[in-house]
């Protein structure tokens, strides 16, 4: 499938988007859904610091044909804080598995952005049975692949950040001279400051224990890998690492930045459509 034959869809099954709290055991949890609920479903997982709002642009492209979830994760967006605080990838993984579970979902494509990767790996270990294939955009390999940027402290004492800080911290989130949404901004700011630095601090936690590609070698499930090859936060020459895991597809995206979900959803949705009509999850197992 090529970009041009992608066409979006305002309201996937002529609905709009269907937003509901599940009230879970480690707090509440906003959870959207779009698209046919008898389609293959595709589980969307946000980075740190922003919520399923980072989706947006690409979400009209995939709900012709897809039941599309998105969870906000614990601290982010509109769900609540984790029940003790606790940030960890696993446990982030234990969430997603319940939330799917009190859908009544079977089986999903996971899709995940930069962390939000991890967490989906993190779900295919923890749930097998759950994740048919897995999509990974622009999540770093591992811990060597980081491009070190200049530190901007998030001082607790001074929270929340002005908006101006906050650019600065994500710029290096797409490529040079892209803009960074208001809409980032705002969901950024509306976060805690443990929220926001234990997030960060889970994913190095686990990718220090081990890398990722290590992690999927050992799966045997499909995976697709997506990178923008103008990322400043992860090398992109870096993707390369996942061709370890038996049979992974990478494909790098001209042009594009560490966000190709927002600066290039058209593109970066004809791969994952592509790759989805052979590894979709089976439809019509959700209620």
């Amino acid at each position: 499938m090529t970009p041009s034959e992608v066409t979006p869809s305002a309201t996937g099954d002529d609905r709009t988007t269907e937003e509901s709290v599940l009230r879970l055991d480690s707090g509440d949890l906003l959870v959207r859904r779009d698209g046919p609920r008898d389609a293959p479903a595709l589980l969307l997982v946000h980075g740190s610091a922003t919520s399923g709002r980072s989706w947006d642009a690409l979400v009209p492209f995939l709900t012709p044909s897809h039941h599309v979830i998105r969870v906000d994760l614990p601290g982010h967006g509109r769900s609540a804080e984790p029940a003790g605080r606790a940030y960890d990838t696993s446990e982030q993984a234990r969430t997603l598995g319940t939330a799917l579970d009190r859908l009544g979902v079977a089986h999903v494509l996971a899709v995940g952005h930069s962390s939000g990767g991890c967490a989906v790996t993190a779900l295919a270990e923890r749930r097998p049975d759950l994740v048919t294939a897995l999509v990974l955009v622009n999540t770093g390999p591992a811990l060597d692949a980081f491009i070190a940027a200049e530190p901007m402290p998030l001082d607790p004492a001074r929270w929340p950040p002005t908006d101006d800080q906050i650019r600065r911290f994500a710029s290096t989130g797409f490529r040079a001279g892209h803009p960074v949404p208001q809409e980032l901004v705002d969901e950024l700011r509306g976060m805690t400051h443990h929220a926001v630095t234990a997030s960060m601090r889970a994913t190095t936690d686990y990718l220090k224990k081990q890398a990722l590609p290590d992690r999927l070698a050992v799966l045997g499930k499909p995976l697709l890998v997506v990178f923008g090859d103008q990322d400043r936060r992860w090398r992109p020459a870096s993707a390369a690492d996942y061709r370890v895991v038996p049979g992974a597809r990478v494909e790098l995206l001209p042009g594009a930045g560490h966000t190709p979900i927002l600066e290039e959803p058209r593109r970066t949705a004809a791969l994952l459509l592509d790759f989805a009509e052979t590894h979709s999850a089976p439809g019509a197992d959700s209620a």
